[in-house]
């Protein structure tokens, strides 16, 4: 029996109703803005970081969380002593700023929010001191101060021997017109970037995998890497913020960007207008997903609707400004390829990569 997401206990048609109705609430909540001299942007709700305009600067602001990548941290420290608890605080910073730049904005502040079941998690110096030395880089990284942040103590609600990882920050567009507002043609081109791995999305079907190895985590990935499967899990995010920071320095128009987490590449048609986004040059995914598809056994279709599948960011530009663009990230160390193109087809709203036989139509992603 191959293995899914659903069948690791995440379910995304409860976790996207859950966030429509939270939608749907909160924009009853918006009059309040002009009391403090902002106002709502129209199509901000539902897209990865929320917006408030003033007179010449939008703000915006997320809360994001790592997820269970932490307890795959935990495992590789206790059965081998290599503490990776630096890179997991870089992930968690990593998927909050990520989201935050998709509309353009650029990190201010970053807060941590770090929940244990038990005070005693931080007597750990080596683990502790890796997650604060790290938390610190991924703020340097991504050109932020870290603000602050909760400790809470959380018997019953977490594990003793647990950490639950997350955290918010506010950015900042200004002038205005940096803002990215998804105004996708077609024929505008997709560019990816590549991610370090799994990054932040999927290691509960990770975990589950890991579970049924004979060796687990320490499982050899091969397919040309010599990493156990643990430490390839763990290998610490990108942080994208300096290519958004470089092409608005260079005067590039984004005209979307889109953070590859959750849902997988079905995210690339997380903009609510209908179009047929077609992957045409798709890399061969990295070592460390032939490895799951092989081992779990996980059907691609799976794979590719679950984890990014080596893109951790897309960007949307118009066909002039691809090798702009494509310098931009060289120049700032991404590693980055024309990938695909938009086509607009009627109302129909698609992802579709020919050379792998995939199609996910609008309605596998429900986050309106």
């Amino acid at each position: 029996m191959s293995l899914s997401y659903e069948k690791s206990g995440v379910r995304y048609d409860q976790l996207d109703a859950f966030k429509r109705a939270c939608q749907q609430a909160a924009r009853t909540t918006s009059g309040v803005l002009p009391d403090h001299g902002y106002a709502e942007p129209a199509a901000t709700r539902g897209e990865s970081a929320y917006l408030i305009e003033a007179g010449d600067h939008f703000l915006a602001h997320v809360e994001e969380g790592l997820g269970t990548k932490n307890l795959v941290a935990d495992a590789v420290y206790a059965a081998t002593g290599k503490c990776f608890y630096r890179e997991i605080a870089i992930d968690t910073v990593a998927t909050i700023v990520n989201d935050l730049i998709t509309c353009g904005a650029l990190p201010i502040s970053v807060a941590m929010h770090a929940a244990v079941g038990d005070s005693g998690w931080f007597a750990d110096a080596t683990r502790t001191n890796a997650l604060v030395e790290g938390f610190a880089e991924g703020c340097r990284t991504a050109g932020a101060v870290w603000g602050g942040g909760e400790t809470p103590t959380l018997g019953g609600v977490v594990e003793p021997a647990a950490i639950v990882l997350a955290g918010s920050a506010i950015g900042k567009i200004a002038p205005k017109h940096l803002r990215i507002v998804g105004d996708v043609a077609d024929g505008d081109a997709i560019i990816f970037f590549a991610s370090s791995g799994v990054q932040t999305n999927g290691l509960s079907l990770c975990r589950r995998l890991a579970a049924q190895l004979p060796q687990g985590y320490q499982t050899r990935v091969g397919h040309g890497d010599p990493r156990t499967f643990g430490e390839a899990l763990l290998a610490p995010s990108v942080i994208y913020v300096a290519v958004v920071r470089e092409c608005q320095r260079r005067g590039l128009k984004l005209n979307y960007a889109a953070h590859v987490t959750g849902h997988g590449w079905r995210k690339l048609m997380r903009l609510e207008e209908p179009f047929v986004y077609e992957i045409a040059s798709p890399r061969p995914a990295p070592a460390l997903f032939e490895f799951m598809i092989e081992a779990g056994p996980m059907e691609r279709r799976e794979a590719y609707a679950t984890f990014n599948m080596g893109v951790g960011f897309a960007a949307y530009v118009s066909p002039p400004d691809v090798a702009p663009a494509l310098a931009a990230a060289k120049a700032t160390g991404y590693d980055a390829w024309l990938a695909g193109r938009v086509k607009k087809d009627g109302a129909r709203k698609a992802v579709v990569v020919p050379s792998l036989g995939l199609t996910f139509e609008g309605d596998t992603l429900q986050v309106r």
